[in-house]
């Protein structure tokens, strides 16, 4: 009889392809609605109202006393459905990190009714209410999504099935269902078991992705990895019972660049599977939701299935390095001395650090097919959390107009970053007496910057290189439009910085 772990990783790898529809409507179709969102500019204007169906009882509900900024507020229309309207005041000149925490607030008010047919609309200047129809779509398409549960189905349990835009702001539908399909699938595999998740699953959820989305793969086993030198990689898999560790290297090129050998992106994502510490055992709270140390790699994973899904004219790659930190007879230990794939060698200090061990190895093969941008991306450090909390993400970047594009993409998505110092003299923290670097300092000062300096040393430095620390990728309550603890962060940031902007145009004329 097969156990309950191997049915739950042969049924549960991947989210069903299943997403609400999103059609435009006039203001007509109201009345098949179970619930209708109307976001507006404060302070509201009769003209706000105009436009939406019923509008008589959305000024009679704006007028229920002095609303403030950022506030919701609830009524019913008229008609025979007794639709559920849900009214969200916008401040003016707000940022994206605010649109989607109304977007979500109202959406979770509507979620009450357990809506399958939800109206959205906006009001404003034809810019500032796409933004706000955006946010709104991008947490309706979140709260319609489920993640991975092995609890028996409630009875009679209702999802949004249908999302209906109302109005004619301008919105790109297409991208905002992709960007929100990339974050439902970074939350999905973050959240998932880490019995269900081991090395083997997340092979083979890779390679069902990449068939479906027409992504050439290759994985790069254990064997393959000693042929290339990655021993720092290895030091960390060795204390794993099972051989399933490996890279996942995964190609995207559009159509009219099949044969580009050289891509413009890489996209680096750390995926540690589950992560006890290794030798340097963590304490049980510290340990409990290690199996969310490989959201870096979701979001590498998920960004590259986003760009092939909008068919983006720009040549990427990913690679993931896939693997547990676990106790065992053959774990790393401390003092050990290893070579990473670039030749450098490496002092291990402390074998909870394994995060960059990983990294040290994938990005040094990246590097060798010479993109033109390499970005990671990593649950890394405790230090960047403890800068930040959990509501930003540190950056890190080695050329000062990429570091800028990272903070711009940042407020621009509403997945708000970072940007840390990392100057040279640092690396004096990093000298070691018997190999090339240490792999950290003992005691953890600005072990953020101190990761990023030592993650240098495996990046030539002519090619432009990013490290996203990840800080934001759980956050308990949830973050902006996202209500679950796992967040789902990065995909949103690195589409707008990938495809917004000049970024784009200044990759491929290099």
């Amino acid at each position: 009889m097969r156990s309950a772990s191997a049915r739950a990783r042969r049924g549960l790898l991947l989210p069903s392809a299943h997403a609400p529809a999103i059609v435009n409507a006039g203001a007509r179709g109201a009345a098949a609605l179970d619930a209708l969102l109307a976001i507006v500019p404060h302070p509201a204007t009769s003209a706000a109202f105009r436009h939406l169906p019923d509008s008589a009882r959305w000024r009679e509900l704006n007028a229920r006393g002095t609303a403030r900024a950022g506030t919701v507020r609830t009524t019913v229309l008229g008609n025979p459905r007794h639709t559920l309207a849900v009214l969200g005041y916008l401040p003016s000149g707000a940022s994206a990190f605010e649109r989607l925490t109304l977007a979500g607030r109202m959406v979770r008010e509507a979620a009450a009714r357990a809506p399958q047919a939800l109206g959205l609309a906006a009001a404003g200047t034809p810019a500032a209410a796409g933004a706000a129809l955006e946010a709104l779509l991008a947490a309706a398409l979140v709260q319609a999504f489920a993640l991975p549960s092995w609890r028996a189905p409630a009875h009679g349990e209702r999802r949004i099935e249908r999302v209906v835009l109302l109005g004619d702001a301008p919105l790109d539908k297409r991208y905002a269902a992709a960007s929100a399909r990339g974050t439902n699938l970074a939350r999905w595999l973050t959240a998932l078991p880490p019995n269900v998740l081991d090395a083997r699953g997340y092979r083979r959820a890779i390679t069902q992705l990449a068939r479906s989305h027409g992504l050439a793969l290759r994985w790069l086993d254990e064997r393959a990895l000693r042929r290339a030198g990655a021993g720092a990689f290895l030091a960390v898999a060795a204390g794993n019972a099972e051989r399933g560790a490996g890279i996942a290297h995964l190609r995207y090129r559009p159509a009219r660049r099949r044969r580009a050998a050289r891509p413009d992106v890489a996209l680096i994502g750390k995926g540690i599977l589950f992560d006890t510490g290794g030798v340097n055992l963590k304490t049980h709270r510290s340990m409990l939701d290690m199996h969310t140390d490989m959201a870096g790699s979701a979001v590498a994973l998920a960004t590259l299935v986003a760009l092939a899904q909008l068919r983006a004219p720009l040549s990427a790659d990913a690679w993931l390095a896939i693997t547990e930190n676990r106790i065992g007879p053959h774990a790393y230990r401390p003092q050990e001395v290893v070579r990473a794939a670039n030749g450098v060698t490496i002092q291990v200090i402390h074998t909870d650090a394994e995060g960059r061990m990983v990294l040290a190895d994938t990005l040094a093969l990246a590097a060798r097919t010479r993109p033109r941008l390499m970005i990671d991306f990593a649950t890394l450090t405790g230090a960047c959390v403890n800068a930040l909390t959990e509501r930003m993400s540190g950056v890190f970047a080695n050329r000062p107009a990429l570091a800028a594009q990272l903070v711009a993409a940042g407020r621009a998505s509403g997945e708000r970053v970072w940007d840390f110092p990392s100057e040279a003299d640092y690396d004096a923290e990093l000298e070691s007496r018997v190999a090339d670097i240490v792999q950290c300092t003992s005691d953890g000062k600005g072990d953020h910057i101190l990761a990023t300096r030592f993650l240098a040393r495996f990046v030539p430095a002519d090619i432009p290189w990013a490290h996203v620390d990840l800080s934001s990728a759980t956050r308990n309550g949830g973050l902006a439009h996202v209500s679950t603890d796992v967040t789902g962060f990065g995909v949103r940031f690195a589409l707008e910085l990938l495809l917004r902007g000049d970024l784009l145009h200044s990759l491929q004329s290099r």
